[in-house]
């Protein structure tokens, strides 16, 4: 009896191997793990663009460091008081910025209105009293309105201690004194203050807005409803 094997048939696919579903399950952790450190490496690192430095900057009325307030920009004499609570963590605080933004930098700086800041940490016990902390340094050096919007203009970004520190040298704040107050938490005993504040005017979440001491509804958190809140006030 013959031992050779009879040719393979060319018309016939030779079996393929098939792939353990244990195995595509590992690829899957593997690649979106890799996916992950990617984007987190990214938002650690990516490099700062800024893109209001130059402009108008309003007068800082009210600094940080005054017990119990926030921090107050803008004409002294304008008739209407904008207050926003705030997280600089908080996704739905960067859709009312990215919203609302160019209204309120546009009451502010011509005149009609005067704009509160009140930092909160509701969102990340890390992150949001880090940025709220770098905020106020770059307040006591006159730079509250353009440093709040680029953090949340590039809202994806970690804003690490040196992003922080680099969103400040080029705004022009990079000196020993706000880089020592981003490192060491200068403010973090006024942000328990502002925080205390909030607690008692019965905030419990970001963002909340009042006009003129009047809270606006979910409904009148956008461009035209604060504006008409405004108008309402200044006819």
């Amino acid at each position: 009896m013959s031992n050779t094997k009879a040719p393979a048939n060319p018309l016939l696919q030779p079996p393929k191997r098939r792939i353990s579903p244990g195995i595509i399950v590992v690829i899957v952790l593997v690649l979106a793990l890799a996916g992950g450190v990617g984007v987190q490496y990214w938002r650690g690192h990516s490099k700062v663009e800024v893109s209001s430095n130059g402009k108008p900057e309003p007068t800082v009325i009210t600094g940080p460091g005054a017990s119990g307030k926030g921090v107050t920009v803008g004409n002294a004499d304008a008739k209407v008081h904008i207050d926003i609570y705030l997280d600089f963590r908080c996704p739905h605080c960067a859709e009312f910025e990215e919203s609302t933004g160019g209204v309120v930098d546009k009451l502010v700086q011509d005149g009609s209105a005067t704009l509160t800041y009140w930092p909160l940490a509701f969102v990340n016990p890390d992150a949001s009293p880090r940025l709220a902390n770098a905020f106020a340094a770059a307040a006591a050096n006159g730079k509250a309105l353009s440093y709040a919007d680029e953090m949340y203009g590039d809202f994806s970004k970690s804003w690490t201690t040196d992003q922080l520190l680099d969103l400040g040298s080029q705004l022009g704040i990079g000196d020993a004194k706000f880089q020592q107050a981003v490192r060491d938490n200068t403010y973090g005993g006024w942000l328990d203050t502002v925080s205390k504040a909030a607690d008692d005017r019965g905030v419990t979440g970001t963002p909340t807005v009042y006009v003129n001491d009047k809270q606006l509804e979910a409904n009148q958190l956008t461009a035209d409803g604060l504006q008409k809140a405004v108008d309402d006030i200044a006819s």
